[in-house]
This record gives C-alpha cells, structure tokens and sequence, in this order.
C-alpha cells in the first residue's frame, strides 16, 4: 500500500508540474503593444521571452518620464531589467560617450564638446525627441509676485548679480524690500544650460551664488520653506508640487504667460518652452531588449504616461517621424551638435529630414 500511495503522489506531482510549466509558457507569448515597434506589425511586442538589462542614466527632468515608461514596460516583460538614473544631463552624457549606459535622458540637446566626447569613445548615437517641457519659475507660495518680465529674470540671474543683487525690490522697484533667495539646477543639468540660454542669453553662464542641486525635489522643498524664494525647473515638479508652490507667468514681450499644457505645447510659453529627449547608442538598440524598450515609449498608446507624470507628449505626427527616425537608425542630432538653442521648433527640424 505505501509503494502504491507513493506512485500516487508522484503521478500527481508530474501532472502539476506539467501544468505549472505550460501556463509559464502561455504567459510568455506575446501580450499586446507594450515594448511592440509603433504600427509595426509582426515585431516582438510583450514578450515575456525578453531579457536583458537596459541601462538609462541622465536628466532629473526626463527622469520621471523613463521611471514611469520603465515600470510599465518591466510589468509585460519580466525578464528584462530596466535601471534609471538621474545624474543630470551632463554628467548622463559623460557616462553615455564613456560606453556605461545604453540610453541617455536629456532636457536639451547635446552639446559640441559631447558629440565630440561620444565621438572618441566611438559612440554612435539616435536622437529621439519625447516630449515637451515649459521650464517652470516658482515662488514661495506667500509670494506676492504674480509675473515677471525676461529682463527681470536676467537681472537676477546673469552674472553680473552674483553678490551686488540680494534684494527683490533691486530687481524692480516695486517688489518688495526683502531678501532675494534664488534655487535653481546645477550646472551638470540641461534645464540650467536651457535656462542661462533662454535667460541670460549665454549657455552656462549665470551668477554663482545661489542654491544649486541636480535634485529638482530639493529645489522644491528649498522653495517651499523660503518665503523669499525663487527657484526653476521642470513644469512635472511644478504640476507634482502645486500646493506648495506659486507658478509665475513669465512676461517675453507679449504679456504674461504661465506654462500649461496649451502654451507649451503651442510655444506661446517663451522663452522656456523646449522638447526633452533621450538618445540610444545605435549599437544597443541592435539589443532586443533596448529596441523593444524604445519603441515602447515612442509607442503613441503610451503618451498617457508622459501626461500623468506633468509633461506634454509630442503630437502625433510629430512621433511618427522620431519613430521613423529610430526605425532607420538615423544617427546625429537635429541640432546639428549646437546645443539647447531658443525658438527653433521639432517641426522645422524633422521636416527637414529626409
């Protein structure tokens, strides 16, 4: 009876243990668009039978954005391990050129001096424009300011102020005799190099004696226990923080203007309007694992993504050719290698292409 009762037992466990392994198989199959190529039919879309790591580093601002893209991707494809970083753009770029990551978020372009690093670490590179961003100027939410003029902002900025302007009401006579404490992006960050552009009419350039991090939450906490606060930085931190916050418009010439999802989107936020990337080193994207990761978030199915993290996707048409872009392996930059540049817009540019 005992040998008879084991060979019961066995049988039973070889039947479960056949089962178990077909319903791991089914759920390997391929489920629907998440990691599939955008429109493309036949492409390896859910597979469960990816795996891999996809290394992601760069941007804070662009950070939530692969944070959000990569833990929805990760939940169709198990086996791949997707790890983000957010060591600035600069300091994502000098990783990227250096071989260590396979993608590199960034909140403008690359830069001459990066094209040339990547160059000599024989890394060749795919643009891949994501998303729009209005670079957000906040105040303490006590604040009386309401808008501020570009040359106002350049006043307090450029670095000419460093030690002479401390004070609001040296900015304009009208605000008050208080205080100035300034908090902004450190100078590893695109949102700073975008920003000292757009502003202060030089790239990198700015006074020195302000509060810097490439941690745009220690910004907002900065700005938020300062009542004579004024930091920037990207409108998703903004939209993440409003209750602890103040949006200021900003005045180019044409009256004041708060960033929302419409004057981004429709450039009428200027200066501060600008489109954030990331770029693929064209070698990986051979991988099936980073291939089926961007294609995921260039996906038009995943826009809802960008939104719900505070950014505003790219128009439709406007994907289709960065997914064009990515499908024929286009390597370089739309910028030409220039760096962040103001008033140019993704549509020119990619038209341009052929």
């Amino acid at each position: 009876m005992l040998s008879q009762k084991t060979r019961l037992i066995s049988l039973v466990s070889l039947i479960a243990l056949v089962v178990g392994l077909g319903a791991c198989g089914g759920g390997n199959q391929p489920s629907g668009e998440a990691g599939g190529s955008p429109g493309a039919e036949g492409s390896t879309s859910g597979a469960g039978g990816l795996s891999g790591e996809v290394k992601v580093d760069g941007s804070s601002t662009v950070f939530p954005i692969s944070e959000a893209m990569a833990e929805e991707f990760q939940k169709a494809n198990s086996g791949v391990r997707v790890t983000v970083g957010s060591s600035g753009t600069g300091g994502g770029f000098k990783k990227f050129c250096n071989g260590e990551t396979d993608i590199s978020n960034a909140s403008r372009p690359i830069k001459p001096e990066e094209t040339e690093l990547c160059a000599k670490g024989k890394v060749e590179y795919i643009e891949l424009p994501i998303s729009f961003d209005g670079i957000s100027v906040v105040v303490n939410k006590d604040s009386k300011i309401e808008c501020l003029k570009v040359e106002e902002l350049k006043k307090m900025w450029e670095p000419a102020a460093q030690g002479k302007i401390k004070k609001w009401n040296q900015v304009n006579p009208q605000f008050p005799n208080q205080d100035l404490t300034l908090y902004g992006a450190g100078t590893d960050s695109g949102t700073y190099d975008f920003f000292t552009k757009a502003v202060v009419g030089e790239e990198g350039k700015s006074r020195g004696d302000y509060t810097a991090s490439e941690d745009d939450n220690t910004l907002v906490q900065g700005v938020a226990n300062d009542k004579n606060g004024l930091g920037f930085f990207g409108f998703a931190y903004y939209q993440n923080n409003q209750d602890k916050l103040k949006l200021v418009a900003i005045d180019a010439g044409k009256g004041c203007i708060k960033p929302t999802e419409a004057t981004i989107n429709d450039g009428t936020y200027q200066p501060l309007s600008r489109p954030e990337f990331f770029y693929v080193k064209k070698e990986a994207a051979s991988r099936p694992e980073v291939k089926a990761f961007v294609e995921f978030q260039l996906n038009t199915a995943n826009k809802k993504l960008i939104s719900e993290v505070g950014y505003v996707p790219l128009p439709d048409d406007l994907i289709a050719q960065v997914q064009k872009r990515f499908q024929s392996g286009k390597v370089g930059s739309i910028f030409e290698g220039k760096g962040s540049q103001v008033g140019v817009t993704l549509k020119d540019l990619l038209s341009k292409e052929k």
